[in-house]
Order: structure tokens, then sequence, then C-alpha cells
């Protein structure tokens, strides 16, 4: 064999042992999580707590890397586009990866360039109104808003958030029209003082001014009612079966990295949801512990992204919305 037939044997070699070579000892060096979001950010708290017990059970240093932009797509692109060895790992929320596909063309295929490990925790919505608003119940704010058209609005975390679409379908669904109005980030002083009437805001924010009566809670958008506000009635249990419109994240890596390095972070994230300390943690913020396969992460982003296409197509949201 010539030199150069030699040589290209060698490095095709190379190609197929590595990856086993590296499956051996991972993680034998830094591991970088990137968090799509901003420091103090739900998702970059609940990131840290799994990056800590991470960097214990590894004995590696497990470094947050907060990108933030676009809800999310920023880092999730920097993730998808990184080498998949293992050593660049995304916690992810499910927006820039289930919603964002139909508001923009995004330079990342979800499914195609994304590597699912396990959905770890997921948080629901609640939907508030202001305490000077005449009405108790979602069937009494469907009704104003019927009586009163295009004089309600509500607030939401940002134009393509989990809760700008959970106002659009509930408002689809019950035939009513509410002008949406972005915010960045939370809202719930604007909904105390009226300056918006209604809001709808990830649990764990909403939760204190909803148990103190700040605001008054109306419906919660998962299917089953809160642990920290059994209270408080879902969506679906008030006249519209099946609704559901919640926040989850997951880990995930880019695509190709090796399954054994895979299956070892899911193994090690199922240790660190078990924890009870650690699962009264995620309850105080509003999150409720999942532990997912990675099939299921997959068939849950199949899923989302058609049904919230729908709702984008429907309500014409835009990005400028």
């Amino acid at each position: 064999m010539s030199l150069f037939g030699r040589l290209v044997a060698a490095f095709a070699f190379a190609l197929v042992v590595s990856p086993l070579a590296a499956q051996t000892n991972w993680p034998d060096k830094p591991v970088k999580l990137v968090v799509g979001f901003t420091a103090g950010s739900a998702t970059d708290v609940s990131g840290r707590i799994f990056a800590h017990k991470f960097a214990e059970m590894w004995g590696q240093p497990v470094v947050v890397e907060n990108v933030p932009g676009n809800s999310g797509a920023i880092g999730t692109d920097r993730v998808a586009k990184a080498v998949p060895d293992g050593y660049t790992l995304l916690w992810s929320g499910n927006a820039a990866i289930t919603i964002l596909p139909s508001l923009q063309k995004l330079p990342f295929d979800p499914l195609k360039d994304l590597a699912p490990i396990s959905t770890t925790l997921v948080t629901s919505s609640i939907l508030m109104v202001n305490n000077d608003l005449p009405v108790k119940s979602l069937a009494d704010l469907i009704a104003y808003a019927k009586a009163n058209p295009a004089k309600l609005s509500y607030g939401s975390p940002g134009v393509g958030t989990p809760q700008h679409v959970a106002g659009e379908l509930l408002s689809s669904l019950a035939g009513i029209k509410m002008e949406h109005i972005p915010y960045r980030g939370a809202n719930l002083t604007d909904v105390m003082s009226g300056v918006v009437p209604v809001g709808i805001q990830n649990a764990g924010a909403a939760m204190p001014f909803v148990n103190d009566g700040r605001v008054r809670g109306l419906a919660i958008t998962a299917q089953k009612r809160a642990a920290g506000a059994p209270n408080l009635p879902t969506v679906a249990e008030q006249g519209f079966p099946g609704f559901e419109a919640i926040s989850w994240f997951a880990l995930m890596a880019p695509a190709g990295t090796p399954k054994p390095i895979l299956d070892k972070i899911r193994a090690d994230a199922l240790k660190v949801l078990a924890d009870p300390e650690i699962q009264k943690k995620f309850l105080a913020i509003g999150l409720e512990v999942v532990g997912s396969t990675a099939e299921e992460t997959r068939a849950a982003i199949v899923a989302d992204i058609p049904k919230w296409e729908k709702v984008i197509k429907d309500a014409n949201i835009k990005v400028g919305n």
C-alpha cells in the first residue's frame, strides 16, 4: 500500500476509534452548559443547579455559559454547531425549538441538529387579572371580552414565548380578541397596577402575587393543577378540554454526540431529579420534575411544532407583533 493509502486508512481508522475512546473516559476535561437566557432567570437558576450537581458527579467543572437572545435561539444555535463530543451541552427551553421555527427562519433545525437527552422540568403559566377588573373566573373573562370587544389586552414575557402563544390559543378557542402586549420578562407589576388588565406569566413568578392577592388568578395552563396553587383550576377544567400550554426545560447536545455519553448524562440527570432537596428547590421556583427519555423529548418537539404553527398562523403573529 502506498504512503498516501496508509495515511487514508489510518485517518479512517481514527474516525472510527476516536469517538469510542472518548466515551471510555468522558468527561476528562471541563464541560460547557449553554443557557440561552440571562443570569438570574428561572432557566439560568435551574440550569446552574444541574451544572453544580454534574460537576460533583463527574469530577470536572461544568461551566454555565449564558448566551441570551431571541428566546434562547442564539444559544441553541451555538450548541447545534458545536463539536459533538459531549463537552458542549444545552440547557434548553421549549420556545426556541417548538415555537420560533414557525415565526422566523432559524440557522438550525431542532430535529436534525440537536440530540435530545431528557426533558427534566416543566412549569405552567398562570392567567391572571387586575383585581379591579370585574371578573372572577375564566368564564367571566370570556364574557367580559365579548361584551367589550377590543378593550382587553394581555401582557406576556415577549413575542413567541409560551405565554404569548397560550394567550392566542385561548383567544382562538374562546372566540375572543385580546391585544397582546409583549414585555421583556415579567409583567406582574403592570397587571397589579392595571397598566395591562390581563397577564400570562410563568407560575414561579406569578404564584406569590396570586397567593397573596396582589392579582387575581383565573387559571393555570397545564393539564393538571400546580402543587404550589392547588385551588387554582386549569383552563381545561373550565370548558377547554385538552388545553395545554406549558414551558419545559430539556438537556440537549449537538446531533452526533455518542449515545453512551448521552445515556450517561440522562442517567445522572435522573439522579439529580430524584434528590428530595433538589426537588424542593425546583418546586420553590414553580418547576415540577419530569425526567423523560430522549425519545419522549423528541416526540414532544415533533408534536408541538405543528401545534404552535397553527396558532401562529391563525393569529397572524409576526416577530414584530
